[in-house]
């Protein structure tokens, strides 16, 4: 007959019932840990092991060896153990001495650290110092660029442009317009190798160019609607017969809004002229350097990645003929872009931006 086995009881302190119950609740707490933190506190309760396992669903050994560790070493007693092993040389100092010197900047003799670099010097391989510095998202090898708009208007035009984002007049059309200049009509040399399982498609690195065009192109924002026209060159003449081609297509009794950039075929004396002779155009600039408040900006990365970058065209007029096909398919299936970020934030994080760039020591 097996003999009954009486548990010695767990008796906690007001300190080690609160940690004990933080541990157990706290959802950035580790499970195991938080796992032992409820036998604890159910064994403390009086209850048998039998009982705290059926209650928890863990099995009665661990309950058993939990409920010991606690009442010898008590809160210390459920962390891990030390496991058995050679000790880890990438310490905690180490590793942090490693991201300084990565933030601190390239070596002497080079432009960027390699994992080769850095293990030389730190005394690492190559693949843990890979491994530091993917935990911690250091992208040594990558270089991205920046342009800040000098603009002294840029704040004003910042707020003219969003607000019409947000708020456009009663019964007006805003339109955002630009040009694509200098599309490239590219063949390549071989026929283009097809998709198959495991292989992607594939094309020569050697192209033919055929000639290039412009596509001018205007974006409703109320309705994502696009009008868009070809030319082989790039003037303020296309420009003044695209004009002519937009105010065809809209409501003669409508007030329009063109948000526009600052190139020098947009303030031309005869393109100045034709909007004297229509006042109901109402032109709002954006700043210098700051393309990325046009929204039709948006549109031309659209048509560069779905038709343009990876299409084949023998001729300058098989692209335009592309061109137009897909503004025409995608008129049909529109929608306007939604634009969320406010003059404020925008701002903000422009001015955010200044202030780190002009603390940043060369």
């Amino acid at each position: 007959m097996p003999r009954k086995r009486h548990h010695k009881p767990i008796v906690l302190t007001e300190d080690e019932r609160r940690t004990l119950e933080q541990w157990a609740r706290r959802p950035t707490t580790a499970q195991r840990l938080a796992s032992r933190s409820r036998m604890v506190l159910a064994c403390a309760e009086g209850l048998t092991n039998r009982a705290v396992a059926k209650r928890l669903r863990v099995s009665s050994n661990s309950v058993c060896k939990w409920r010991e560790r606690f009442r010898v070493r008590r809160l210390p007693g459920l962390t891990d153990e030390p496991r058995p092993g050679a000790p880890r040389k990438a310490t905690d100092d180490r590793i942090v001495e490693v991201i300084t010197r990565t933030l601190e900047g390239p070596p002497a003799h080079a432009t960027q650290w390699t994992t080769r670099s850095m293990a030389d010097v730190a005394g690492f391989s190559k693949a843990t110092i890979a491994r530091i510095w993917q935990t911690f998202g250091l992208q040594s090898h990558r270089l991205d660029t920046f342009k800040l708009s000098a603009d002294p208007q840029f704040v004003e035009k910042v707020r003219d442009i969003v607000g019409l984002y947000f708020c456009p007049p009663d019964r007006a059309i805003v339109l955002s317009m630009d040009e694509k200049s200098q599309v490239q009509a590219v063949d390549r040399t071989r026929p283009l190798l097809p998709m198959r399982p495991g292989i992607p498609a594939r094309q020569t690195h050697d192209y033919i160019r055929h000639g290039t065009t412009s596509l001018f192109a205007a974006l409703d924002v109320a309705t994502g609607k696009v009008i868009g026209q070809c030319h082989r060159r790039h003037r303020h003449q296309e420009f003044l017969k695209f004009l002519e081609r937009v105010d065809a297509q809209l409501p003669p009794d409508r007030d329009v809004h063109v948000i526009i950039d600052n190139y020098g075929t947009h303030k031309a004396p005869k393109v100045i002229r034709w909007f004297v002779r229509h006042p109901r155009y109402h032109l709002h600039f954006t700043p210098t350097s700051a393309s990325w408040l046009n929204q039709v900006e948006r549109f031309f990365s659209t048509i560069t990645t779905r038709r343009i970058r990876r299409g084949t065209f023998d001729s300058v007029s098989a692209l335009e003929a592309a061109i137009h096909e897909y503004l025409a398919h995608y008129n049909e299936h529109c929608t306007p872009f939604v634009w969320t970020a406010t003059a404020d934030v925008i701002l903000d994080k422009v001015s955010r931006f200044c202030q780190r760039t002009s603390e940043t020591r060369h």
